[in-house]
């Protein structure tokens, strides 16, 4: 079957594809999109529950706007990326485009909240489709050599992605209607196409039979995993059946997943990957990064717009330098890993990481210097940069050239999961030492006013609390925050401690090119500099 890929394995090899850049550009440009789409949304909620601007949604509604998109992006991902190394990476890159385009259309008109709900479910499928592709197609066009440095680009425009998001929607929403957040991803949709169908090599991995059962597992295990995440994060706790009853499922079948798995002879990833100890502490990296960064991300939104009374866009232009940051800082980590290895770039990345835990643990308070958000946005920034394509490029190419598509779904579901992670266990963290604090400072507040900061924030602008009380309970809810943010903060040092010892004990140390084998010599630099 090697005779259905457009390109020698050799010329990749060597020199990589002659178009690879103009390539990467394509791909980085579809990725922004998909990944803007994560946090663009954000700055609509209001207008979105507005019944004349918006659609009239509830609070239930909005969240399952965001929910819907996660849910099924996180479960499609790993099997989206089997499928894509089978019938072709092009293929599938071209197809997620156009659903994810056919549905940011779809919801940019639709006309009710669950309409809109239905739509953004669709563009996770579309997301899901497409992005493993963006990965395992950087890996088929550049050879080995350049890999690492198109790797740090790809990574960069995560950030970025993600950083100007919340710009772009209240951009948009200052001069347009609502519906503009999604329509704007249609002409950059149509640019990709054409470019990509243009521009892209058609790549093929493995041809073995197909591994039904395998996908069939992991969507059912990573859907419900995520969903019981998702209900943990929103609920603010772990109790009730629809919390851990399907958090268990989930993991029973993974489980299952896993042992199937290592039955079969043809498995969709082969789990002896994981007794590479790099491979392992790569994926475990990956998940614990995002499982403190996105936990904590997420409630400096609230610190800022709640706290300090930004707007959604001022909001969104002060995170635009962690992003700034990432682009970059990530096309230059593999110089430095080539330099100095990958250990130590590891650990003065995670420290990185960890000054922005420790500095909002010991330092945040309500008065604090907008300047220190910026400068620890700009440090946390370069950390990701230092420390996402190191783990990212061991993963990758510890999975075989044809099987790709597999190690991309595989990294971009741990990020996901990681994430999903973070917000809900770190959410409920934070929950419980607001309620609590709350608690013992404004006795006299319901419950339902005590159960969040935007809770208490919502019953002082709607007016539930006598204006004679108004401005202690103020007080009170910022003084609960502020301990509950230095609460949460303290969870995410020791979550990134644990990376820390990781890095040290599993990632590689600068090592000779001379004294490397014939087997470790064709491994990326950024793995063994």
């Amino acid at each position: 079957m090697s005779d259905t890929r457009s390109e020698p394995t050799l010329e990749v090899e060597d020199q990589g594809h002659p178009r690879r850049w103009a390539i990467l550009s394509v791909l980085v440009i579809s990725l922004i999109v998909v990944v803007l789409d994560n946090t663009v949304l954000n700055v609509a909620m209001k207008t979105l529950a507005d019944p004349e601007a918006g659609v009239g949604a509830s609070q239930s509604d909005l969240a399952w706007m965001i929910n819907s998109y996660t849910l099924v992006f996180a479960g499609l991902l790993f099997a989206s990326g089997i499928i894509g190394d089978r019938i072709g990476r092009k293929k599938m890159l071209l197809a997620g485009l156009a659903v994810f385009g056919v549905a940011s259309l779809l919801s940019a008109y639709a006309s009710s909240p669950d309409q809109l709900i239905w739509y953004r479910a669709l563009m996770g499928a579309g997301a899901a489709i497409m992005m493993p592709s963006t990965l395992s197609l950087l890996r088929n066009v550049f050879s080995t050599k350049e890999f690492p440095k198109a790797l740090g680009i790809w990574t960069g425009a995560v950030g970025i992605g993600g950083a100007i998001g919340p710009i772009v929607g209240g951009a948009l929403l200052d001069h347009f209607w609502w519906g503009s957040v999604f329509l704007i991803n249609v002409p950059i949709v149509i640019f990709g196409l054409i470019a990509v169908t243009i521009l892209a090599p058609e790549s093929k991995g493995s041809q073995a039979k197909a591994d039904f059962v395998g996908m069939v597992l992991s969507m059912v295990g990573l859907v419900s995993l995520t969903y019981g995440i998702i209900e943990a994060g929103d609920a603010g706790s772990w109790t009730g059946i629809e919390v851990w009853g399907t958090i268990a499922l989930g993991v029973l079948v993974l489980v299952g997943f896993v042992l199937w798995e290592k039955r079969i002879p043809h498995a969709s990833l082969d789990m002896k990957l994981f007794k590479n100890t790099r491979f392992s502490a790569s994926s475990a990296i990956i998940t614990l990064t995002f499982f403190g960064m996105m936990g904590l991300m997420f409630f400096m939104t609230f610190y800022l717009q709640l706290l300090k009374g930004y707007s959604p866009l001022e909001t969104g232009l002060l995170f635009l330098p962690f992003g700034a940051s990432m682009l970059v800082f990530a096309p230059l980590s593999n110089t430095l890993v080539q330099k100095l290895g990958a250990k130590v770039v590891g650990i003065a990345a995670m420290l990185l990481v960890i000054t922005n835990f420790t500095v909002t643990a010991l330092v945040f308070e309500a008065d604090t210097s907008v300047w220190v958000v910026i400068v620890l946005f700009l440090i946390t920034g370069a950390g990701m940069a230092n420390l996402m394509p190191p783990a990212m490029n061991t993963l990758m190419s510890s999975v075989p050239r044809e099987k790709a598509g597999v190690g991309s779904a595989l990294a971009n579901t741990l990020r996901q999961v990681g994430g999903a992670l973070g917000v809900a266990v770190l959410g409920t963290i934070m929950a419980q030492a607001y309620q609590s604090k709350m608690g013992d400072a404004a006795p006299q507040l319901p419950d339902a006013a005590r159960e969040s900061y935007a809770a208490t924030y919502g019953a002082l602008e709607g007016g539930h609390i006598p204006a004679e009380a108004a401005g202690a309970v103020a007080n009170a809810a910022d003084a609960s925050f502020i301990d509950a943010l230095h609460t949460t903060a303290f969870t995410a040092i020791g979550v990134a401690l644990v990376g820390l010892i990781i890095i040290a004990l599993f990632f590689p140390g600068k090592q000779r090119r001379e004294t490397q084998t014939p087997e470790r010599a064709t491994e990326p630099a950024l793995v063994e500099a």
